[in-house]
């Protein structure tokens, strides 16, 4: 567990002798070889300060892989963890642009900052008073409405308005404002610990939908959920970012296209993005293996819209049980692996085939079949020079091997 920041702790790292102690904490090193030496360091500098100084620039540190433009912004280590990333944020507030917000779960402001570009005004609240105040802190360089603005130091109350965004502390579950659309988050981390089940989030998710029923409405939630159980009547947006599936989110009928109920968001940090949605056609071939078998993203599988991306693209399906797609050529911008052969799943064969071609590196893919790719890549006891790609998975009742040449 990290240090526990305080409102106090917010104060003094918002203040110019604050953020002079960060810039010179932020010089050392703070690696594990190196930590107790820094820390006893900061600590003979600023005394009872130190814990803060060092747990503040360790997240920064952190933070610059998922949060944009947020080098001067503080947080928790468990706000850190739940944090949207910015390129996430940014999308779902595209979507929302033109509209008053009111995000009922805001903590340390990480949707708010995107928002507040597109939307004429937005309410953030939340019970935690730490996190308001340091989404305080976090809005305040990009919009000084409040505090001194020649000091660059943002205010830190909780009700303070920075332009269009207000900053209050209410409970998730009691509604407190009026035509506005509900951006909700429910915590999913505790102390660390990551719970799936809707009931043990933070709101329980049941209890926040019960909440808004007459609100458009979007929430956050993990991609895991068995969507189709609950009963959600909106769509299911299936998010992922440079290709890891980052979040689902719900969204309530007012706030989607006629016909739409499942939606797939595939988005770049190099700045590339598209989306797919249940409403486009889904008829594809039933063929045999084509030149190329491409692996659709994470995000299209979660959604449940292989078919609808297959049939956009002129690709089938190795098997109709199955995720991977096949074709005589691969969509731009996706990586797509050359079929060289197509063998039974036998150890034995498959170890003298690959030693035949000289095969060293190897990539191993597995879907609908148990096989540990790490084990089976240890017991093949490669040599050789040439990197391949397996694709292992199930067509029909067999476990086949597709072996391919890694792009």
């Amino acid at each position: 567990m990290g240090y526990r920041i305080s409102r106090e702790d917010v104060r003094y790292l918002g203040s110019v002798a604050g953020r002079a102690a960060l810039a010179e904490v932020d010089l050392l090193e703070l690696t594990p070889a190196t930590h107790l030496r820094d820390l006893e360091r900061v600590r003979r500098a600023h005394g009872d300060r130190a814990a803060a100084l060092v747990e503040t620039v360790r997240l920064r540190r952190r933070a610059g892989a998922k949060l944009l433009d947020a080098g001067q912004w503080l947080f928790t280590d468990d706000a850190l963890q739940q944090a949207t990333p910015t390129l996430v944020a940014r999308q779902r507030a595209a979507r929302l642009a033109g509209r008053m917000v009111h995000d009922v779960t805001c903590s340390i402001g990480a949707e708010l900052v995107e928002l507040a570009r597109v939307c004429p005004a937005v309410l953030g609240s939340d019970l935690d008073e730490v996190r308001l105040a340091i989404a305080a802190h976090n809005l305040g360089p990009h919009w000084l409405g409040a505090g001194d603005p020649d000091s660059q130091a943002p205010a830190t109350d909780a009700s303070a308005q920075t332009r269009n965004v207000m900053l209050a502390r209410a409970d998730a579950l009691r509604p407190s404002s009026r035509d506005t659309v509900i951006i909700a988050d429910p915590a999913r981390r505790a102390d660390g610990r990551r719970t799936h089940d809707p009931a043990e989030l933070s709101p329980p998710l049941p209890d926040l939908l019960a909440a808004y029923t007459d609100r458009d409405l979007a929430v956050k939630c993990a991609p895991g959920l068995d969507f189709d159980r609950m009963g959600w009547s909106g769509e299911v947006e299936v998010v992922s970012l440079d290709g890891a599936v980052r979040e689902a989110c719900l969204w309530s009928s007012g706030l989607t296209e006629p016909g739409v109920t499942r939606r797939a968001t595939v988005l770049s940090s190099k700045g590339a993005a598209w989306t797919i949605t249940d409403a486009e056609p889904d008829d594809i071939d039933e063929r045999a293996p084509g030149q190329w078998i491409i692996d659709p993203d994470g995000a299209v599988v979660r959604a449940g819209l292989v078919r609808h991306y297959a049939s956009k693209h002129g690709l089938w399906q190795l098997d109709p049980r199955i995720a991977y797609l096949t074709g005589d050529t691969v969509p731009a911008g996706v990586r797509g692996f050359r079929i060289l052969d197509r063998l039974d799943f036998r150890e034995k064969s498959l170890r003298a085939e690959l030693h035949r071609r000289d095969c060293g590196p190897l990539e191993i893919l597995a879907r609908g079949v148990d096989v540990d790719p790490d084990v089976l890549r240890s017991r093949l006891k490669l040599r050789g020079t040439r990197p391949h790609t397996l694709v292992i998975t199930r067509v029909g009742r067999a476990a086949t091997v597709f072996l391919c040449s890694t792009p």
